[in-house]
């Protein structure tokens, strides 16, 4: 597929104002657990699905550049800012560590909160993986386009790991890019000391890849012509 010829792509803006709804009714929820407990700690939920909502931004920019005939070079800052961001999507769902310290006084309550959170993050990622997966396979393939993102699934999982264990952001990268990097390499000349990250990040990684390839086949149910 030439680059002065994209292919067009529905917007996914049903999907994405379900997510809206699914996002302020949670927000709603955590309103009412806060007002219930008084505890206010409720609020990173609220937090950590905005940034969620990030990489689906960026995504949607880089999809929009590829359908209006940019080069590849003029991707690469909305595509990177996907990238940095796209672990922010699926960590919600390790917050329901929470559960073990702050919450364990209400527990089934606050799992179906964090799990209500997580699972809206987790779609939030995919839709944006779905979008930039799209315009690599247009540019460069269909092979190309899984090897996309079978490293987007990884890098993410490394990202994940990173925030949960190393409690580094996204935006480290830029505030403090010489300890992340440090952290990095020093985790990768010694692996087996920091063995539960990597294997987390492994198993986050493959849960990432696996669910992206249920979903995207989930996606290609609107194609088959339903039996007489």
């Amino acid at each position: 597929m030439s680059h002065s010829e994209p292919r067009t792509h529905n917007p996914p803006a049903l999907p994405l104002l379900l997510l809206l709804v699914a996002s302020v009714m949670g927000a709603a929820q955590v309103g009412l657990r806060i007002a219930w407990s008084h505890n206010w700690n409720y609020l990173f939920l609220i937090w950590n699905l905005v940034l969620a909502w990030l990489p689906v931004y960026f995504a949607l920019h880089v999809r929009q550049r590829h359908q209006a005939g940019a080069s590849d070079g003029s991707l690469c800052l909305p595509a990177g800012l996907w990238l940095l961001f796209l672990p922010n999507a699926p960590y919600i769902f390790t917050d329901l560590v929470h559960l073990q310290n702050w919450f364990a006084g209400h527990y089934w309550v606050d799992f179906s909160l964090i799990l209500q959170f997580g699972l809206t993050g987790f779609l939030l990622g995919f839709i944006s993986l779905y979008l930039v997966h799209a315009v690599v396979r247009d540019r460069f393939g269909a092979l190309a386009g899984w090897l996309f993102v079978l490293v987007s699934a990884g890098l993410c999982g490394i990202g994940v790991g990173l925030g949960r264990f190393g409690r580094w952001n996204s935006w480290d990268l830029v505030v403090h890019p010489f300890g992340l990097v440090h952290d990095i390499g020093r985790w990768a000349v010694h692996p087996l000391m920091h063995a539960k990250t990597l294997v987390f990040a492994t198993l986050f990684a493959s849960f990432l890849f696996v669910s992206y390839l249920m979903l995207y086949g989930l996606t290609l149910l609107q194609n088959e012509s339903p039996r007489r």
